[in-house]
């Protein structure tokens, strides 16, 4: 089978989006399947990797929002497309690359939306809070879905939480829940070395990696340290991550035990620092689902997620949820490292091994393969 995947949003900083496609790319490759990637990048070029080949469409760069490209050069993902004859479409975009949907169609190739974040939450959290107030942003989600469901011929959602405004509108959906590199994470990769580096003498270290903008809610983090440290807890918590707000968290964490890594492109690098974290911290409200929680709990770290979002579907009982507040997140950090060591590991990695990437990779080749059948039958 040929698959191709199209994306917006994908860069050398950005998070789940990319792991993702390159997960479900190695995953068909392994399997004997094609697959092709088309993704935004500075210039035009092409490259064959594990995941099979990688087509950058030369973009540029969206304000404000932290380096993201997007792909207005459609008739150059065409192009790329038609030679490649797919028999299935990915397509994770809603915006200019929504119209790939019908063009799949007229082309008989079936589609998949992957719906890797809710509308009616970006709407609401992207908007200033007197303009959301008055803005029917939920009207306006479901008028945006109702088309996207029109132009392609399967929903994908990661969660129940992601599936809810599509299960609103009465669309059907298919839940396919994201994975884990269970090799590349793992809790025998705690470094008491880089522990050393990082914290100063018997700080508990909490990590948030996430990418820095507001619909994320770093705020929340730096002031549950804030109200950590009034309580005196000695912590110090370390942001991996880069983004348009990143001058304003620093700011605002002057004065704290916060340290600024930056984005950390180094994948074994980064499952170092998870496997060493004594918790990881996901304040973000409108997560569809959160890769970097799950790759936490595979290094046998447990979470503490924003109770809004999809990620307490995800960790389940591997973690603690809190309401977006600063004293809520306080609490449960607080919670999580008063708790057995060895014990909040083993449930974290246990609640990991059941969501493999390869169970993704198997549910999407059975989805595309009945597709496929029909269109060849």
């Amino acid at each position: 089978m040929k698959i191709a995947h199209i994306a917006n949003f994908y860069g050398p900083t950005s998070g789940g989006l990319r792991t993702t496609m390159h997960a479900l790319g190695r995953g068909y490759v392994e399997r004997g399947h094609e697959f092709l990637m088309v993704v935004p990048g500075a210039t035009d070029s092409e490259q064959y990797t594990h995941g099979g080949r990688r087509v950058e469409i030369g973009s540029a760069r969206i304000p404000l929002s932290g380096g993201y490209r997007a792909i207005t050069r459609t008739a150059a993902v065409r192009d790329t497309i038609s030679a490649f004859a797919p028999d299935v479409l990915e397509v994770s975009d809603r915006t200019t690359l929504r119209g790939f949907g019908p063009w799949a169609r007229a082309a008989g190739v079936p589609a998949t939306f992957f719906a890797h974040e809710r509308a009616d939450r970006v709407l609401h959290a992207l908007l200033p809070r007197p303009v959301s107030a008055v803005v029917p942003t939920r009207r306006i989600a479901d008028a945006h879905n109702r088309d996207i469901a029109t132009r392609f011929d399967r929903i994908v959602c990661t969660t129940p939480f992601a599936a809810e405004e599509f299960v609103r509108i009465d669309r059907p959906v298919d839940l396919v829940p994201l994975g884990v590199d269970l090799d590349l994470f793992r809790p025998s990769l705690e470094s008491e070395e880089l522990r050393a580096s990082l914290t100063h003498g018997s700080e508990a270290l909490i990590v948030l990696a996430s990418r820095l903008s507001r619909e994320k809610r770093p705020d929340l983090a730096i002031d549950a340290v804030r109200t950590l440290v009034s309580r005196g807890m000695r912590v110090r918590l370390i942001i991996a991550g880069a983004g348009a707000s990143e001058s304003a968290m620093r700011s605002k964490a002057r004065g704290l035990p916060v340290t600024f890594v930056g984005f950390v492109s180094d994948r074994d690098r980064f499952a170092r620092l998870l496997a060493t974290a004594d918790v990881v911290v996901a304040p973000g409200p409108i997560e569809t689902f959160g890769l970097a929680a799950l790759e936490s709990l595979a290094s046998g770290t447990p979470a503490v997620v924003n109770a809004e979002s999809a990620l307490a579907q995800v960790v389940g009982d591997a973690g603690r949820t809190a309401a977006s507040s600063a004293p809520a997140f306080a609490d449960a950090l607080e919670q999580v490292l008063n708790e057995d060591v060895h014990a909040r590991s083993t449930a974290a990695r246990a609640r990991a091994e059941t969501m493999p990437w390869s169970a993704t990779v198997e549910t999407m080749l059975s989805l595309h393969g009945a597709r496929a059948n029909i269109r060849h039958g």
